[in-house]
């Protein structure tokens, strides 16, 4: 299989969010097949979903791997259980360890009940499209057009770059 290039949004706000995402930036490094290319700055984002939760923080990381989408997808959500994630029904958008999202793989589209592909979304939201057009501004996300273009019209989550805590140094 001819390697693809895929881009990974990761986000968490409970236990030390920031170390979080370090952390599942190391284990993604790690994944067989698979070489982090780059990897944004964190940023600082409120919550979508309920407001009485702390900030999320968020990053996106591009790879280049030769695991099939699901595979992929699969070794993300393992990433999620081994840092504590406990993925329950009707508990979207709630607070969270770690929350690894495949958003785009190539130019894969597909939307089926494991795996839906670009990540629904993801054009929509500033904690995605901001870290992503730091690392990759000319992508274009497969029907909805380039991210430098998407970012004019998303969604605002109060998105500013993560400067403090010991772990700040680390974000780029």
């Amino acid at each position: 299989m001819t390697a693809q290039r895929a881009f990974i949004g990761l986000g968490a706000n409970l236990d030390d969010p920031a170390r979080q995402v370090e952390c599942a930036l190391d284990a993604i490094a790690r994944l067989p097949q698979t070489v982090l290319v780059t990897r944004s700055a964190l940023y600082l984002s409120r919550p979508m979903g309920p407001a009485d939760q702390p900030d999320y923080i968020n990053a996106v990381a591009l790879v280049e791997t030769r695991l099939p989408a699901a595979t992929l997808l699969e070794a993300l959500l393992s990433i999620e259980r081994q840092q504590g994630r406990l993925r329950s029904a009707g508990q979207r958008n709630a607070p969270r360890t770690l929350d690894l999202d495949l958003l785009l793989y190539g130019d894969l589209v597909c939307d089926d009940q494991a795996l839906t592909l670009p990540h629904p979304g993801a054009h929509q939201r500033d904690f995605v499209l901001v870290p992503l057009a730091q690392i990759a501004p000319h992508t274009v996300i497969p029907g909805r057009g380039r991210v430098t273009e998407l970012l004019t019209t998303c969604a605002q989550h109060g998105l500013r770059e993560f400067t403090d805590g010991p772990l700040a140094a680390l974000a780029g």
